[in-house]
């Protein structure tokens, strides 16, 4: 996940600035998207490996459950409250779009302003969004930015359906043959674009981190522009085998939060761009539901297990992200199975080649330039080469989930990333746990906790491990990886040349959302880098944050926020700061 941000000295991001480079072909279709298409997918069923938007009929039954029950409480209904009701078919609204894509596109568009779920089309008997005797889905979209509770590593089970995303651009296409083609087989493609800014006490480049996704202070930026193809199988049928697949890409700053070492992360590793591309998650999907209450199998790059916060930006509470978040696991390339023993228990299972590294990094080899130079032994590692990245072998993840039939309580426990442990790119061996829990139809806490470590770590205290790594002598040494190479560990004594590195990161969410607009979320951290091998600071970290997620639509998403951070020891601003203010915030457009 993104560490070293900084890397062993900043570099300058001028050239990051040119976003048209890289690839910018894709920012280019993307940004000429959204200028046809401003914005898309709304209600986000939990994180970024779920469908991005419930299904209408799903919208438009959560809609006059939630509106009944925000009215029984005392509370305005909600605008959608009366949505769900026939109306004759002169009145459907899809009649009224149009047959230009354009037309249909920014009608659409208009037509939900306001609104919290797309509209209903009368003239359509939607089949039932959740599997009977299912737990029940906990949250709505909008206000929050999932509908069940973070889970990760398998398209939502139980109450997915096939393109059930609220798309302007599927709605802008229906009618012509591509549009057709691609509802006869399931396929949306659908996205957003994402900007942000921010006004920090730090005043330095890059001064903000270990803060993250405003990492550089006082900045206006193009966080992210997203376009996802899927298909997504139906996992409320259990009749027949399904299958499905996505194909996600990501040009903006927040690519760097992403990047596997080897696909494509020149961008951040040789050059330190400011904005770049990624492709997040490609992967295939097979549903088997005969086996137990149903059987997921992935296979490809997907987003690491399980996390209360998520990479992509419409599946995020707030605009910037927790430290905790920040500095662990962030993708894998492998195969994860997802198998649901009972209607309320999930056992996770998944064999990777590590994390944030690619499948060809396996037995690849680099030269010892210290060796080689003749400078002397290399006691650090000794041979003539070495692997490219230590991290990538074979590697493990078992988790278990647990949800009450009511859906208001959720418990994961889960083991991530986890081999021999030894010092890699970001080979962090992830022990912790997700929790979540409603306490009625305005409140819910999330909350998650992890140990994470390396081990075999050179310390940067050892004038003979500084020496080698300075010279070549290791996989990340900087003529190997000039920028944004992980971090030596900063031991206990100066002898020692190794060192285990260990973190420990707890974060909460405490989120009220007094109706089915807006959200508010109050963030409290707390970090322990004892080691300095994940934000380059042997301190202790906390934060408190407060934010505000207001939505125009389903398709448009503003989220403000304030963030107050503290440190044991100089860490804000280069190493220069004890302490930082942020007041941040950003805008979703979803096409």
């Amino acid at each position: 996940m993104s560490f070293n941000i900084l890397g062993r000295g900043v570099a300058c991001e001028g050239k990051g600035f040119a976003a048209a480079r890289g690839l910018g072909g894709l920012a280019a279709l993307l940004v000429s998207t959204t200028v046809f298409a401003a914005a898309a997918d709304a209600a986000v069923a939990k994180d970024e490996d779920a469908p991005a938007v419930v299904t209408t009929q799903a919208a438009a039954d959560a809609a006059m459950s939630d509106a009944l029950l925000w009215a029984d409480e005392g509370q305005p209904a909600s605008p959608t409250a009366a949505a769900p009701a026939a109306k004759p078919a002169a009145d459907n609204p899809y009649d009224h779009l149009g047959s230009n894509p354009f037309v249909r596109f920014f009608t659409y568009e208009k037509l939900e302003l306001g609104m919290d779920a797309a509209p209903v089309d009368p003239t359509v008997t939607a089949p039932a969004s959740v599997r009977e005797g299912w737990p029940t889905v906990p949250e709505a979209t909008p206000p929050m930015p999932f509908t069940d509770w973070p889970y990760g590593g398998t398209t939502l089970i139980g109450d997915n359906r096939t393109a059930s995303v609220d798309s302007p651009l599927m709605v802008a296409i229906a009618n012509t043959d591509v549009g057709k083609s691609l509802a006869g087989l399931g396929i949306q493609a659908y996205g957003w674009i994402d900007y942000g800014g921010n006004l920090s006490s730090s005043t330095l480049k890059a001064g903000n981190a270990p803060a993250a996704y405003d990492y550089n202070p006082n900045n206006i930026q193009l966080d992210q522009a997203v376009l996802y193809v899927e298909r997504t199988p139906d996992t409320v049928q259990t009749d027949h085998v399904d299958w499905g697949f996505r194909f996600s890409a990501i040009y903006g700053e927040n690519y760097r939060y992403t990047t596997s070492y080897g696909l494509a992360s020149y961008q951040l590793l040789n050059h330190n761009s400011f904005y770049g591309y990624d492709f997040p998650m490609v992967y295939g999907e097979l549903w088997i539901p005969k086996v137990m209450q149903g059987l997921m199998i992935r296979v490809g790059r997907y987003i690491s297990l399980p996390d209360i916060e998520a990479q992509l930006a419409p599946n995020n509470y707030m605009y910037t992200h927790s430290i905790t978040y920040t500095l662990d696991n962030y993708t894998n390339e492998g195969i994860q199975t997802t198998l649901s023993v009972t209607k309320q228990f999930m056992l996770q299972v998944g064999l990777s080649v590590g994390t944030e590294t690619t499948i060809w990094n396996l037995g690849e080899k680099k030269v010892n330039l210290f060796i080689q130079q003749g400078l002397g032994p290399d006691p650090l590692y000794p041979g003539a080469t070495f692997a490219k990245d230590p991290g990538a072998q074979p590697t493990g993840t078992l988790c278990a989930r647990y949800q009450s039939q009511d859906g208001n309580d959720d418990l994961n426990l889960c083991a991530n990333g986890i081999n021999n442990g030894r010092w890699g790119y970001n080979n962090l061996q992830w022990y912790g746990l997700t929790a979540y829990h409603k306490f009625n139809q305005f409140w819910h806490i999330s909350f998650e906790f992890y140990d994470e470590h390396q081990s075999g770590v050179p310390n940067a205290k050892n004038p003979e491990a500084e020496y080698i790594y300075n010279n070549g002598g290791t996989p990340f040494s900087p003529q190997f990886i000039p920028y944004n190479a992980p971090y030596l560990a900063q031991c206990k004594t100066i002898q020692t040349l190794r060192c285990t590195a260990v973190s420990v990161g707890t974060v909460f969410y405490l989120s009220y959302a007094p109706n089915h607009l807006n959200n508010f979320s109050f963030r409290g951290e707390y970090y322990d880098d004892p080691q300095g091998q994940r934000t380059g600071y042997a301190v202790r970290y906390s934060d408190m944050g407060i934010g505000w997620q207001h939505w125009l639509s389903p398709q448009i998403e503003f989220r403000p926020e304030f963030t107050y951070y503290t440190s044991s020891g100089p860490a804000f601003d280069l190493g220069t700061k004890e302490y930082e203010k942020v007041f941040s915030g950003d805008v979703i457009l979803h096409y």
